[in-house]
């Protein structure tokens, strides 16, 4: 996927201003900045929930402007950051949902449909509750069927907006780690925007900064998570180590650099 001097507004008021971003097959990349800096409007430019107003982004050769929603949800998937849903749906009727695209508009589900959606539920710890409402569940298990109806979809591009927001400490890792698996496995293409400084690093091979509506810097987690830069974006004293116990890369944050 290629983005391609995008730029979109707000109302006459630019929210991005000319992103130029190479997104490479089976990457992992992580998106930061700080709130307003147009890290969502970004992502739904990504997937056209939004159109820009110049610009455009390529999918496999192909101007996304020109795609159907039916084509494009065949190649890209979207867990959001908001898992809202106020109808009395099943966890497999949400997780079903997502072959959609997949089906005529009169077609059941093929015994690879369920194949596919009974893996996915597997993967992501929701079987054994396959038949529980979605409005009796917590924002976190309501998450992880999020997570399971976009995997349903075989994406090759992942796009995920806050996906940890909601989860518990330890489901946090285990989704990430799914989500780190499936990437390197299927070469599965993932785009995280999130604010967690220390899970992009962990899990992220490259990262992008936004400030000011433009990219300010993107690369590996050593040429972009540099001290100066997170001070310049984030307003923190921080620096990208290993740790010592797992081998991962973390970003310990030693505090603000911004005087109240």
């Amino acid at each position: 996927m290629n983005i391609e001097n995008l730029k979109f507004n707000y109302n006459g008021k630019p929210v991005l201003n000319g992103i130029n971003v190479d997104i490479r097959e089976g990457e992992i990349l992580g998106i930061l900045g700080q709130n307003g800096c147009g890290k969502t409007t970004l992502l739904k430019n990504l997937n056209k929930n939004l159109v820009p107003d110049s610009g455009c982004v390529i999918l496999d050769d192909n101007n996304l402007e020109e795609m159907s929603k039916k084509e494009i949800a065949r190649s890209i998937a979207v867990v959001p950051q908001t898992n809202e849903i106020r109808f009395a749906f099943t966890v497999r009727d949400i997780v079903s949902m997502g072959r959609m695209p997949f089906m005529g508009t009169f077609d059941g589900e093929s015994s690879k449909d369920v194949d596919i959606i009974n893996d996915a539920m597997e993967k992501t710890g929701i079987s054994t509750f396959s038949d529980r409402y979605i409005n009796t569940m917590s924002g976190g298990e309501r998450q992880r069927v999020i997570i399971a109806r976009a995997l349903v979809q075989n994406p090759k591009i992942l796009l995920m907006d806050e996906p940890t927001l909601h989860l518990d400490i330890n489901t946090q890792f285990d989704v990430l780690d799914l989500i780190s698996q499936l990437s390197k496995e299927n070469k599965l293409t993932v785009v995280i925007v999130s604010h967690d400084l220390s899970m992009v690093a962990r899990y992220c091979d490259r990262v992008m900064l936004i400030k000011d509506h433009e990219v300010y810097a993107i690369g590996t987690l050593d040429e972009v998570l540099t001290p100066d830069n997170m001070d310049t974006v984030f307003g923190v004293d921080a620096e990208l180590i290993t740790d010592i116990k797992t081998g991962k890369r973390t970003v310990f944050l030693h505090g603000s650099t911004k005087r109240l």
